[in-house]
């Protein structure tokens, strides 16, 4: 049974609105976008030049209120999230809002109150949930934690005369991100905006990665950093499973960005830049599988896809931009890292026809964990989460 296009309204039409969500929209068969809104008039007519909303506002709290909106996507600064989550839960309006979900413990508590009483459907753009390469990655690792199956050719020098370790059902992921800090945008260096820098509105994307693929209660994190730039984090979870995230803006955009590594149960899952998924010590899953570059400029280059594919098309991405000096050519394209299934999925949700795809609760808590290797990384010790 088909069912009407969810009426979203865009709150917020700068940069990330344009460049991900409002295209997505456009592109939806499952949405239509009935209202663009911005405080800036200029934004406005770009996003309606750009985009054909059926109309447009700079009235917020009008677009909340309005009966041709069924739904809210917020891609605001966080400063604007809580009133306006506040405003679409009293409307008993859906919210697909971006991360981090707010500056502070106490807003992220208020508004994880807010959504929890009110009942309203609401997904936190972490997005790299819904990319392919890594739904599959988590459906196989977990599949194999949950119901390891014997690996028929692993090595076991010790037999029945083996000792049993409290540990041995536990994980451990590492998460390795390659940035580059000439690419940032002035906001990010603004205390004001984004008080805790990349800690807080990075590090959220890879804390809920990490919550997700360990399935366990994260308790202690121990965080150190160089400035801006450079993060190294450790997470412990309650099963006796690990995480470690390692931060880095001191990269480079000639390499692929991210590289996720789930090990457990004598298996081993990776995913890499979410082109590439390798297994090894899984009964059934394939050892690797490679998936397509999204928004590709070079179509003829690097055919094979995954990683090599990659490395061949950015390798002509950096030649191309050198010629040209069109330096923003080395963010061509890339790995479909879940913006438009993350909105498809979460319209399911809305319409009853799909699960949570990332809920409050789930939000909160990955903040919590960026919040307790914040304080960490200041004071120079590891922190509970319970002391937040």
């Amino acid at each position: 049974m088909s069912r009407p296009p969810v009426r979203f309204a865009v709150i917020g039409c700068g940069a990330l609105a344009s460049g991900t969500h409002l295209p997505n929209l456009q592109k939806s068969a499952k949405a239509t976008l009935a209202v663009c809104c911005d405080a800036f008039p200029k934004a406005l007519e770009q996003a309606q030049e750009r985009f054909a909303p059926e109309r447009v506002s700079g009235d917020w709290r009008e677009v909340v209120a309005a009966s041709d909106v069924d739904a809210i996507c917020l891609a605001t600064t966080e400063k604007l999230r809580l009133p306006v989550i506040e405003a679409a839960a009293a409307a008993g309006k859906p919210v697909y809002v971006e991360k981090p979900l707010a500056r502070t413990l106490e807003e992220v508590y208020t508004i994880q109150k807010i959504v929890n009483e009110s009942g309203i459907p609401l997904c936190v753009g972490h997005n790299r949930r819904s990319s392919p390469a890594m739904i599959d990655a988590h459906r196989i690792f977990r599949g194999h934690m949950d119901n390891p199956q014997p690996c028929p050719w692993r090595w076991d020098r010790e037999g029945d005369a083996r000792p049993a370790l409290p540990e041995e059902s536990a994980a451990a992921f590492n998460v390795r991100v390659n940035d580059d800090w000439h690419s940032w945008k002035a906001w990010v260096y603004d205390k004001e905006q984004a008080p805790e820098g990349p800690m807080l509105f990075e590090m959220t994307h890879f804390t809920d990665i990490c919550n997700w693929f360990m399935a366990a209660e994260p308790v202690e994190a121990f965080a150190m950093e160089t400035g801006m730039l450079v993060h190294a984090v450790m997470i412990r979870y309650a099963d006796g499973s690990m995480a470690t995230i390692n931060m880095c803006a001191n990269g480079t955009f000639g390499y692929p960005k991210e590289l996720f590594e789930a090990m457990g149960r004598g298996a081993m899952v990776v995913i890499d830049h979410m082109l590439e998924v390798r297994t090894a010590g899984i009964a059934g899953a394939p050892t690797r599988t490679v998936y397509p570059i999204v928004n590709d400029r070079y179509p003829d280059v690097g055919k094979e896809n995954g990683l090599l594919g990659y490395l061949a098309k950015q390798e002509a991405a950096c030649r191309e931009a050198a010629e040209t000096g069109q330096t923003q050519l080395t963010v061509h394209g890339g790995p479909d890292k879940g913006h438009a299934h993350q909105l498809d999925r979460f319209i399911d949700e809305i319409n009853g026809d799909g699960p949570a795809v990332c809920p409050v609760d789930d939000a909160v808590l990955a903040t919590r964990v960026a919040f307790a290797a914040i304080q960490s990384a200041k004071q120079h010790r590891p922190v509970k989460l319970s002391e937040l």
